[in-house]
This record gives C-alpha cells, structure tokens and sequence, in this order.
C-alpha cells in the first residue's frame, strides 16, 4: 500500500489527504507543532479549516518531520507558497530518491518571482530534481470534500514521473492528467489568482458579466504573454491550469481570491479583509511577485500593475478599471 507524505494541515493539503485515503493510501499530514498534530488525531478533524469533516482512520498527524517522511512514495507540499522555502529545508533532509516531490502551492516567491519547483529544486538534492512535479487546475478544495467530480494537471519534467503521480491521485471523482509543461502549469495557476482579484473586484462593483468576462479574457491573454517569455508552452493557458482554473478561480464564491476582490469593490481595505480571514489569498503577494518576474523578462502586464496599485498603493477600485478600459485597443493578437 502507497505512503504519502502531505507538508501541511492547509486547508488544500488536508483535502489532498482525505481524497487519498478515499482510494485506500495511508497518509500523514505534517503538523507544525505537536499541539496541533495531537489535536487534530484526538478529534479527528482539522478544525480551523475543515470545520465539522471527519478526517479517515487512515490519515494521522505528526509533528515529527521524520515520521512523517518515512517510507512515503510521494511528499506533497501543501503550504502557502511564501513559506515553501523554510518548509522544504526542514524536509530535504529526509526526502531520497526515489519519492516524488509535488508542490501544491499556486504562487510565485516574493522579491524573486520564482516558481516554486525552483524554489524546491534550491533547497534538496540535484538527484532528487528530477522528481520535482507541481499540481495545478480547477480544484475547489470543498467541492471535492464534498464528493464532486473534478479535473486536474500534473506537470513534471519528464512524462514518466507526471505519469507515476497520475497513478498515485487518480480516483473515480478525481481525474488527473499529465503535462510536461512545469512552467506553463506552475505560472498558470499561480498568476489566475491574480485575475481572480480583479473579477472579484469587478463584482463588488456590480460592473456585471460583459466587464468580467472581457477582464479574464484579457487577464488570459496577460498570463500568456508572461508564460510565453518564460518558455512555457502557450497551449498549456488554454488547458486545465490556465483557462481552466481561472474560471474557476474567478467565477466561484467558494474561491479565496474572488473574494477578497469583491470585498475591496465593495469598498473595504485590505488589512480589515485579510484580518477576518483564515486562509492566505495567494494572490496578493503573487501580484508583487509577478511583476517583479515581468520587470525581469521585459513583459508589460497592465492588468497586474493596476491590481497592484489597488492592493498596495490605494488606488480607487473605479479608477483603476478606468484607467484599463482607456488604453488604446489595438489588434486582439
């Protein structure tokens, strides 16, 4: 029976590991504190961010890095993509060939825009490289608690390894496809959060479906220009990982990015939003990141510079969508 080592009590990671022990994998879910790994294997549940799921019999918690890494064939690390750097360095000294390593996190690294197999392949061993894979598409962390069907992508450098993770994941409700795309995938679903800000904040101004649909047409169309100068393949943008998730990310209430976009269309600030939150919204620090990759790479991302703005410099919702519908529209390719 497979072992699977899930970094993480996110809200993500655990749903990972109950979708898992649904196919009978035993999982276990590392804790960042002994407190926290007591509590969730006592109740059986992860309350701050599963309220009332009861977590299978097959799933424990450890604090303990090294018990949480022994004999797993796959390590998925399901962790807020700004901590992914201090996370895998207290794993790399127990990862060894030939476990997989699957990042989790949509997101880029602040103050250097990398992806996070970068960020991954900086902190373990040059042997190990070649196992780094990263998961991506719509995938509505409650919508699958809930038993629904649902789609994604797994993206490695090789076919074999994406198809030795399809094996692992896949189940009768949770179709699992491969690519060997990993920029295309890991920048896709990283930067949709960012349109997924502005489509919120589109709604919370009751600017109705024509505006949303036009801003994540071109919010894909930005991402695909970012992509491109990345070397990703431009048919991953219009898969599972871009077009994909972004309508997923920009159309459900269930999305956390969504969310905070409407609230700050509705007028509230940021602080008092992200306050009353549990969950981290990936895209607030994906927008810093990503422009500082796009200043590297020489791309323009207006629709990412106006989000900016509105985030951090307190520019007025109205004006930012303003300042967007009056830029010269030129050819649409």
């Amino acid at each position: 029976m497979s072992r699977v080592a899930i970094i993480g009590t996110t809200t993500w990671g655990t749903t990972l590991g109950i979708m898992l022990t649904r196919k009978g994998t035993r999982v276990r879910l590392w804790a960042r504190s002994a407190l926290e790994a007591q509590e969730i294997n006592r109740t059986r549940e992860n309350a701050p961010f599963l309220p009332g799921v009861r977590l299978p019999r097959r799933l424990t918690a450890t604090a303990s890095m090294e018990e949480a890494l022994d004999r797993a064939a796959l390590v998925i690390m399901a962790v807020p993509a700004q901590t992914m750097r201090a996370n895998i360095r207290l794993a790399s000294p127990y990862l060894k060939p030939p476990m997989l390593i699957l990042s989790a996190a949509k997101g880029l690294e602040v103050g250097d825009g990398k992806r996070m197999s970068e960020v991954i392949a900086e902190e373990i061993e040059p042997a190990l490289h070649p196992n780094i894979c990263a998961l991506s598409g719509p995938n509505l962390a409650k919508e699958i608690i809930g038993g629904l069907p649902a789609v994604t992508v797994v993206a490695a450098s090789t076919q074999e390894v994406a198809e030795r993770i399809q094996q692992l994941l896949s189940s009768p409700r949770f179709c699992v496809f491969t690519n060997t795309d990993l920029v295309g995938v890991e920048l896709g679903g990283a930067l949709k959060n960012i349109i997924a800000l502005g489509a919120g904040i589109a709604d919370g101004l009751g600017y109705g479906d024509n505006a949303k649909a036009a801003f994540i047409t071109r919010g894909l169309a930005e991402i695909a220009t970012l992509g491109l100068a990345a070397g990703a393949n431009p048919l991953t943008f219009a898969g599972l990982a871009g077009l994909g998730d972004l309508i997923a990310t920009c159309s459900s209430r269930l999305s956390r990015n969504h969310y905070v976009g409407e609230e700050l269309g509705k007028g509230r600030s940021l602080a008092e939003i992200t306050a009353s939150m549990r969950s981290i919204a990936e895209g607030i620090d994906t927008t810093r990141a990503a422009l500082h990759l796009a200043q590297r790479l020489g791309v323009e991302m207006p629709i990412t510079q106006v989000i900016y703005r509105i985030l951090f410099q307190g520019l007025d919702p109205r004006r930012g969508v303003a300042e967007l519908m009056g830029r010269p529209a030129g050819s649409e390719t």
